[in-house]
């Protein structure tokens, strides 16, 4: 009779915890749906937190209490009013506040996917849609304040909450590298490439004859209606080449880095299996073999690929990129032309190749520096200006083809004012200057 006792009274207090729970997470529900909580409604979610967590040992408890206890920070900005500034929402913004939150929305939806009863997933799937552009903002804030790693932490928070915006991830793993974070790269970028994810795609942009900005929209369909209607104009498509190649080089740069050599080259090589077709790997394994200094089996894979697509202008230009840092001037000069020859108004060709002759002028100013004022010093700083002048004048056409490619770019319009100023070119000078 005794133990029976035990176990009825044990079932009663199982009954009371169930139904205790039950009532936490009613309560926590009923504040979490209010549009505009009050300071009072704040308090009391938090105390029933409180009372809710040594009671939440189940699974879906836990998953429940998880979110209601990410979603704090989301109770605290509501009682900020319809219109918070951006610097009030910064508080609450946090990298640490969004991983959380993101986390446990994720846990949710697959508990409720699991189960079949969706409480919360349609209200975290509204949630998500108004945060993303939101902390979207937030991660570029971050990463033009160069706060790389918090730059990269949002981003992955954004990616898991929406795993179909994979860009999200490859740009998380991009600022994950910035932040000097290789294993957290390395992580995200072995994701990528278990999702084989390559980037590729068009962007449709047009400009905002109101704002003057050129902004981007979801399909050609939309933009051409914006267009249509008249509230924008110049439409362009920018196509989006894949980025596995840059995928699997940060891979490989990372392993080398940690001196994995085998296992770079044993990742370059699968990818090359998995995706025959995309010539951006054959640089990427190409500028891993010049990174070891095994430059016969570099030569080799350059000369195949080039055999391959003797006038595929990225290859080719990439190739005097690959070249450029690795010091091998004339070899980087002879792609960038042959880069030229294709396409003459390639940008980044002409750009690349102004500054890979402009490398030249430290040489010539440290020795010009040195002179000193004796007659046959003074005919040597004679010769060597000379030479400046003359390096100057070649890259000139270069300049001014890739400025009047891209009026907008800050670094081709900077360094051909300099080049201006150097040849003391005033009207030159003059008219650059008030372009800018």
């Amino acid at each position: 009779m005794r133990i029976k006792h035990i176990m009825l009274a044990s079932a009663v207090l199982v009954s009371v915890s169930s139904f205790a729970q039950k009532d936490e997470l009613k309560k926590l529900k009923k504040i979490y749906d209010k549009e505009t909580p009050s300071a009072n409604d704040l308090v009391e979610y938090k105390a029933n937190l409180d009372k809710l967590a040594p009671l939440a040992t189940e699974e879906g408890d836990k998953v429940y209490y998880n979110f209601y206890k990410a979603n704090t920070s989301g109770i605290e900005m509501a009682l900020l009013g319809p219109n918070p500034s951006p610097a009030q929402l910064s508080k609450f913004l946090l990298p640490n506040t969004i991983s959380e939150y993101a986390e446990a929305s994720s846990a949710t939806l697959a508990y409720e996917k699991k189960t079949g009863k969706k409480i919360l997933t349609d209200d975290i799937e509204n949630d998500v849609a108004v945060l993303k552009p939101i902390l979207f903002s937030t991660a570029i804030s971050f990463g033009e304040a160069k706060k790389y790693k918090e730059a990269a932490d949002v981003l992955y928070a954004l990616y898991q909450l929406d795993k179909k915006d994979q860009d999200k991830l490859f740009y998380a793993a991009s600022y994950a590298v910035n932040a000097l974070d290789y294993d957290k790269a390395l992580d995200y970028y072995n994701q990528l490439k278990v999702l084989n994810y390559s980037g590729e795609g068009t962007v449709y942009w047009a400009t905002n004859k109101a704002s003057k900005k050129e902004e981007t929209f979801n399909t050609k369909n939309e933009r051409d209606v914006f267009v249509k209607t008249g509230t924008h104009e110049k439409p362009r498509d920018e196509k989006l080449e894949s980025k596995r190649g840059e995928i699997y080089k940060n891979i490989a740069l990372i392993l080398v880095d940690k001196g994995k050599i085998n296992e770079a080259k044993a990742a370059v090589a699968e990818a090359k299996k998995e995706n025959p077709n995309d010539s951006s790997l054959v640089l990427t394994e190409a500028d891993l073999y010049l990174k070891v200094n095994d430059f016969d089996t570099y030569t080799k894979l350059v000369n195949e690929a080039l055999a391959k697509e003797p006038n595929n202008v990225d290859l080719v230009y990439n190739l005097g990129v690959i070249s450029g840092n690795a010091n091998k001037l004339d070899e980087a000069e002879k792609y960038y032309r042959r880069a030229l020859e294709i396409n003459p108004n390639y940008f980044d060709a002409n750009l690349n190749l102004a500054e890979l002759k402009l490398r030249a002028d430290t040489k010539l100013v440290t020795e010009m520096n040195k002179l000193g004022t004796s007659e046959k010093d003074n005919k040597r700083f004679e010769v060597l200006k000379g030479e400046r002048d003359k390096n100057f004048r070649s890259v000139l056409p270069y300049l001014e083809k890739a400025v009047e490619l891209k009026g907008d770019n800050d670094a081709a319009k900077k360094t051909l004012l300099g080049v201006y100023k150097a040849l003391e070119m005033t009207d030159k000078v003059k008219e650059l200057k008030a372009k800018m």
